[in-house]
């Protein structure tokens, strides 16, 4: 049964679609309409031409992009997700209640300190005179280069994302039935087999939305490929800021953040309706 529309309602919704309205439809609109202008002596005229779009979908440097950034978020999101689970699964099931309202406040703190001051700190372990070559110095290894490399990449957006995914996966294994995971040992199931036939299933919901949101914080990061992996390779945020650079073409990189929210847009749906599926 429908439920009657009264004024009640529709008076406290009404800030939430105003929020909505102001900064997120509206500036997307806007988004779409910039993509069709051109630039001409540096100035921006309101025409409606598709040549933006078929400039950088035409260009390698943009594809390229793209399948790095692609493959990088997707890394990101694997490599968190199977880092932050044994932790959300020891804070679920091998503390205590007090001892899990700590471990919380210390996934939260993280939060609290700037992601661009944590960047900031990898360089200093991660350049060639850094703490961990260093170490590596003292037992006749190294020095290698790990910083400005792909994997210094990664490694920043796992620190981006890891204390939200450790909290993502945690409120989900919490609500497991423990009855469930009863059942599992006393048809002489293993702690391992348990974690995968009982507990991931059971969470499965909780788990790819972690991941996703991994992948979305990864997907759009601009601070990790340009402190960690010096720019190379080019990511889509590195590349839009290299277009509105290059004769001030803001219609070319609305095409690349329209492509981006895309792209997210899809990889959410289809995370979502694979985490749902077979759900009633």
């Amino acid at each position: 049964m429908r439920r009657p529309v009264s004024l009640y309602g529709l008076t406290f919704s009404l800030p939430l679609l105003i929020w909505q309205l102001l900064f997120f439809v509206f500036p997307l609109v806007f988004l779409i309409a910039l993509s069709f202008w051109t630039v001409r002596n540096f100035r921006m005229q309101a025409d409606f031409d598709t040549v933006n779009w078929t400039t950088m979908y035409g260009r390698a440097i943009f594809w390229q992009a793209y399948g790095t950034t692609l493959a990088l978020a997707a890394g990101a999101a694997v490599l968190t997700s199977l880092l932050a689970f044994p932790v959300a699964y020891a804070i679920a099931f091998k503390l205590s209640d007090r001892a899990r309202r700590w471990a919380i406040m210390l996934m939260v703190i993280p939060f609290f300190t700037s992601y661009l001051v944590r960047v900031y700190s990898w360089q200093v372990f991660l350049s060639d005179a850094g703490l961990i070559n260093v170490m590596l110095g003292w037992v006749g290894l190294g020095p290698y280069g790990l910083l400005n490399t792909p994997g210094a990449t990664l490694l920043g957006f796992v620190t981006l994302a890891f204390p939200l995914v450790v909290l993502l996966q945690l409120f989900s294994l919490i609500f497991i039935d423990r009855t469930l995971i009863e059942a599992a040992h006393n048809m002489r199931c293993g702690r391992l087999r348990t974690v995968f036939a009982v507990v991931i299933p059971s969470a499965r919901v909780g788990l790819v939305i972690a991941a996703l949101f991994a992948f979305i914080l990864s997907f759009g990061d601009f601070v990790s490929p340009i402190y960690l992996g010096g720019g190379d390779p080019t990511t889509l945020s590195i590349l839009i800021t290299d277009t509105t650079k290059s004769g001030q073409q803001w219609p070319r990189a609305a095409v690349i953040a329209l492509t981006m929210i895309v792209t997210l847009m899809v990889v959410a749906f289809l995370s979502i309706r694979f985490a749902y599926r077979g759900r009633k």
